[in-house]
């Protein structure tokens, strides 16, 4: 009879212990902290202190009306607006969520792949824009037919990006130098490079030049497909992430090259030790890592109507840090994460015609970063019980000595 209650305590044990656990109470918390600042730039509420002690209900009023009007601004706008006059508006925020959310996964799990071995790759933006100048070439400089142009555009993405990022790689195992100084120094040149070639037309540049760094549109056959039709934004590149997340998970957690990564992760003496090649795997790590950003390089080059801007790359590869991190480098983490991140940039217009300052969601997002990468703080401020963690070495420990204890 008293092992019942001993299961159910162990299992509640390891649900608090937990990272899930942790990371709703970080998006908790990064909620409150947003809801704060909204309070805190409140007109009606700031003028209501000046008698809050005879009429204290004045102010709470306008506390509550501001959260709730807020974040009810941020859910119309990003999951359902109840107040359109038909069904296919009120779902367009959701369908705008899934898009915007489409480059962020794809990035991010490029990102949190780089987590896991033990590595931080800060060059997204860079790689971004070396896998759009590979993408945007094929897709106006080429003439080849619908499907096979998309899909030869979307490769050349992924190729730009990852030979980017195994040449990080390279520089780390032979030199030692460090990746995000690499990193960093590529992202700059990438950047001053993409606005050289879109200032010529020979090379990227709009023919029909007027002087702005532009690229042309991307020809009709090698536009990624809209899913739901005309009527709504959302294109093949969200079904492109839902299958890099797949992609992503078997990697990682179920082929030998996953396997070999997470052990540099873990302890890159104890891999060598095993006879793993350590260089080998952070050229290989980030070359990976780049080609999961390339992807999301081929959904900017591939699904914007006007042709490209410097600006194309939106700070995604800077954004993927905080949704990997969010996410828990893992598959099932990043691409909740990266919907989180979307709905926020798909609601962001909407809390402004409201009213609310739109950086006040930039304070959500970095709050929550901060609770993330505080553990120790949420469970002091939650009681929780210290994690309970295994790993890849660990396994491979108790493996060695269940077969000893066999023979």
């Amino acid at each position: 009879m008293s092992e019942s209650p001993d299961r159910f305590s162990q299992a509640l044990k390891e649900i608090l212990s937990g990272g899930f656990t942790r990371t709703v109470l970080s998006i908790i918390l990064g909620f409150l902290v947003g809801a704060l600042f909204m309070i805190g730039s409140d007109k009606a509420f700031i003028e209501s202190l000046g008698y809050f002690f005879s009429r204290p209900g004045d102010a709470l009023g306008a506390a509550f009306a501001v959260v709730t009007e807020g974040y009810g601004s941020l859910f119309r706008g990003s999951i359902f607006n109840g107040e359109a006059e038909t069904f296919e508006k009120a779902i367009r925020p959701l369908t705008e969520t899934l898009r915007l959310a489409a480059p962020l996964i794809l990035a991010g799990l490029g990102i949190g792949l780089t987590f896991r071995v033990g590595m931080f790759n800060i060059g997204g933006t860079g790689q971004i824009i070396s896998g759009m100048i590979w993408a945007t070439f094929v897709a106006t400089r080429l003439e080849l037919p619908f499907i096979i142009h998309t899909v030869v555009a979307v490769i050349a993405g992924v190729l730009g990006a990852a030979l980017l990022g195994a040449l990080t790689g390279f520089l780390k195992a032979r030199t030692g130098a460090h990746e995000v100084i690499l990193t960093i120094m590529f992202n700059y040149i990438m950047f001053n490079f993409f606005n050289f070639l879109l200032k010529d037309p020979l090379l990227l540049g709009e023919e029909a030049s007027t002087g702005n760094a532009k690229a042309d549109p991307a020809a009709a056959s090698a536009v990624l497909p809209k899913i739901l039709g005309d009527n709504y934004n959302l294109h093949w590149g969200f079904i492109l992430a839902l299958a890099a997340v797949f992609a992503f998970w078997w990697l990682m957690e179920r082929s030998t090259i996953g396997f070999r990564l997470r052990m540099v992760g873990e302890n890159p003496d104890a891999a060598r030790s095993a006879g793993v090649s350590v260089e080998r795997v952070y050229i290989l790590a980030m070359g990976l890592s780049a080609a999961f950003v390339g992807l999301a390089a081929a959904n900017q080059s591939l699904a914007s109507p006007l042709g490209l801007f410097p600006s194309a790359h939106a700070n995604i590869g800077f954004d993927a840090i905080t949704v990997a991190l969010l996410g828990g480098s893992n598959a099932p983490g990043i691409l909740l994460a990266g919907l989180l991140f979307g709905a926020f940039k798909a609601g962001a217009p909407s809390m402004q015609v409201f009213g609310v300052s739109p950086e006040v969601l930039g304070i959500v997002q970095g709050a929550i970063v901060l609770f993330i990468a505080a553990p120790p703080l949420i469970r002091m401020l939650f009681r929780l019980p210290p994690p309970q963690t295994t790993s890849v070495l660990s396994d491979i420990r108790q493996k060695l000595m269940r077969r000893g204890g066999a023979k």
